[in-house]
């Protein structure tokens, strides 16, 4: 599916479903945005497009394969870009799926393609049907705006990722609980896929000495700070989240450590008192004579004897708060 919008700035107009053979006529006009979204598209479709702009062979291969970090590529009269949304679904086994987006940013024209739906895409593709809003301040700041609304997707992701920790933090009091290490471990996973998707695009927008690694109208600088926030408010969120599950993980495994010790110290103690007592008892079951053994108080005595042994022994250990 290929979706096309221009901005006409002489007439401040959006026309939609602009024709392939017309691109150049109005690629030619400077003061005009044009912005083609591509979704799952055939390999033949994207060449066709590829062969309009002239893009480079290599980000087309870029296109056709998942990259597995965001970066940004830049030639000589566009610039490229690989980003990635996330998809969350906590009842899957794979809690956090990445969705990649290509985006081609050239002086008037914005490529986008992608293999799969994005929820934020398919609102702007609703939108710059109807206004002007996210295509009259330039190629940079439509790309903001894409990556601006992808990014706050993640948002409710690391607050429901926040929610499940303090539930799993809960939980691991509760001696009834299974597989609360495998939780953790998922937790850590998502984590650790967060932000291996997320430091790379904060490097992309990081400028160096006051300078943007890409061209930036001066009135669209303040959306990149802003944009630049809340991709360090993401990485500080992965930063603190993992420092609590794994401090989580220490405290439910120091826990099972003081149940494990507690149970085996009763059942050291318990042995502890039936070792006089089988000694005893065996002593006295030999099949030898020995003194007083056809006395009827010789049972009796043993036998209270035994429950002296125990007692005492009880008395003991509880004394010394090993009970």
């Amino acid at each position: 599916m290929i979706k096309t919008y221009l901005y006409k700035n002489d007439t401040q107009e959006m026309i939609a479903d602009i024709k392939m053979n017309e691109i150049n006529h109005h690629l030619s006009h400077s003061d005009s945005l044009l912005w083609i979204d591509m979704y799952d598209v055939q390999n033949r479709e994207l060449y066709e497009v590829a062969k309009i702009f002239d893009f480079h062979h290599l980000a087309i291969e870029d296109c056709l394969h998942d990259s597995p970090r965001a970066k940004m590529d830049n030639y000589e009269d566009y610039k490229f870009f690989v980003f990635h949304a996330l998809r969350y679904n906590e009842e899957s086994d794979n809690e956090i799926t990445t969705l990649e987006l290509n985006v081609f940013v050239g002086p008037n024209y914005v490529v986008t393609i992608h293999k799969h739906k994005l929820k934020w895409l398919g609102q702007m593709d609703a939108i710059c049907s109807k206004h002007i809003k996210y295509m009259n301040k330039g190629a940079d700041f439509l790309l903001y705006t894409l990556i601006d609304g992808i990014t706050d997707e993640y948002f409710p992701i690391l607050d429901r990722i926040g929610i499940r920790i303090d539930e799993l933090e809960d939980e691991i009091y509760d001696e009834e609980i299974r597989g609360v290490t495998e939780e953790f471990l998922a937790l850590k996973r998502t984590i650790i896929l967060i932000r291996r998707v997320i430091l790379p695009q904060r490097r992309i927008f990081i400028n160096v000495d006051g300078k943007w690694k890409f061209d930036i109208r001066e009135e669209n600088v303040p959306f990149y700070t802003d944009l630049i926030d809340h991709l360090e408010r993401i990485v500080d969120s992965t930063e603190t989240f993992r420092d609590l599950v794994n401090s989580a993980l220490d405290t439910y495994y120091s826990i099972i450590n003081a149940k494990s010790s507690e149970k085996l110290n009763v059942l050291t103690l318990i042995s502890t008192i039936m070792l006089p007592l089988t000694f005893v008892t065996g002593f006295f079951g030999m099949n030898v004579p020995l003194p007083y053994q056809d006395s009827p108080f010789a049972t009796v005595i043993i036998f209270s004897f035994l429950i002296l042994l125990t007692f005492g022994m009880w008395k003991y250990f509880k004394n010394k708060q090993l009970l």
